[in-house]
């Protein structure tokens, strides 16, 4: 019997049957870059044939959306309609793009590693290196695939919990770094308004509705600040004021029927949840400042690689400017009234970046090099992690 299961067991952890999910993964990788490359879009042109038209009459400029535009009487209109493999062949990769490039990419690899360091700290060395980065690339492979805060941190706790922490701890962690990127928000968003002013910062006559009620995006702005904050309060509450408190109230709202079935987890994580309160109460301030500088540095880059992308096809740029309207657009998107702030995200983009910062005929190329940088490198990182790390796992 025996011999039987570990023939099994070798034959289940083959380098065949990991190699299978792992060159299917990356097919499809491929496709959706593919795919990316291959959209046909409407960008701003001085040259180009359509104008824009706002057919659904929602005063948002949709640039994938063929009902948005139509020729021109004329023939001279103000967008072409080209595919994303062109627009990037609109870049001059000269040695100065080079380097641009290049350091863009180290904000990417700065952004991870600040992330790996930050998990490191915030887990008392539960977690070795090699753990830390597989569990920080997942998560972001997580979020690329379900672009949510809500989607990428409960599929955290999951990782976390997999690698051998308990369910409560994992679930404190998790809240932990939501709490440290919430304040990094609420504090950085305060110095740029002090430093800039708004007026830089907010694109003028612009104006959506929310809940059927018209804002400004100066508006926009400060309904999602206020959600960070009180987001930000009850993190604070749930860990370090009130676990007890806390944890009775989801206990009651666990008791509502619909939810029921899952209210003996909840009982066992409340549980955990006071225990590593406890224990994080314990903990030096060393162990906060760590955390925190791990945290200011990944946003940090994160902000900062697109100021690098920015400089790839404009020659100078104001970063402080830029990386403002980086932190305004962050927290618009925050309450965005679409699904996946579909629509509003392109329009914002073009809204805070156009005319100001990039020229507009050049928007739609920083857009793809932005999406390029920033979500495709963690859809093959997942790819080839995941089936080896589902096998490592499993074998506890």
């Amino acid at each position: 019997m025996s011999q039987i299961k570990e023939h099994d067991i070798k034959r289940q952890l083959s380098t065949r049957r990991v190699l299978i999910p792992v060159v299917l993964g990356l097919a499809v990788a491929a496709y959706l870059l593919y795919a990316s490359l291959s959209a046909v879009h409407y960008e701003f042109s001085n040259n180009g044939q359509y104008e824009w038209v706002d057919a659904n009459g929602d005063g948002l400029l949709d640039a994938k959306d063929d009902t948005d535009f139509k020729l021109a009487p004329d023939g001279k209109g103000n967008y072409e309609r080209i595919t994303y493999r062109d627009t990037l062949r609109k870049v001059d990769w000269n040695a100065r793009a080079g380097i641009f490039f290049l350091l863009a990419a180290a904000c990417l690899v700065m952004r991870v590693a600040a992330y790996v360091i930050r998990l490191k700290v915030l887990s008392s060395g539960h977690f070795s290196w090699r753990q830390c980065t597989d569990i920080v690339l997942l998560w972001e492979f997580a979020s690329a695939l379900t672009p949510s805060v809500v989607g990428g941190s409960a599929v955290a706790v999951f990782f976390l919990n997999r690698e051998g922490m308990n369910l409560g701890k994992s679930t404190a962690i998790v809240m932990v770094t939501a709490m440290m990127d919430e304040l990094f928000y609420v504090s950085m968003v305060p110095i740029v308004l002090l430093t800039l002013g708004g007026a830089k910062l907010f694109p003028d006559s612009w104006e959506l509705s929310l809940f059927g009620q018209p804002l400004t995006a100066e508006g926009f702005f400060w309904v999602g600040y206020s959600f960070t904050f009180v987001l930000l309060f009850i993190l604070i509450y749930a860990v370090f004021i009130n676990p007890r408190a806390f944890r009775y109230i989801m206990l009651k709202l666990f008791s509502i029927p619909f939810l029921s079935k899952w209210r003996y987890r909840i009982v066992a994580w409340g549980d955990d949840l006071m225990m590593t309160s406890k224990e994080l109460k314990g903990k030096p301030l060393s162990y906060w400042l760590k955390g925190l500088a791990a945290t200011y540095t990944s946003w940090s880059a994160r902000f900062i690689l697109l100021n690098c992308l920015l400089l790839i096809v404009v020659p100078e740029i104001d970063h402080l400017l830029a990386y403002g309207k980086q932190l305004v657009m962050w927290m618009i998107m925050l309450v965005s009234p679409t699904p996946g702030s579909s629509g509003v995200a392109e329009f914002a983009f073009y809204k805070f970046f156009g005319e100001s910062i990039v020229p507009l005929s050049l928007v739609g190329l920083l857009a793809i090099l932005w999406r390029l940088m920033t979500y495709f490198p963690y859809l093959f990182m997942g790819v080839l992690i995941l089936p080896r790390w589902l096998q490592r796992t499993g074998r506890r």
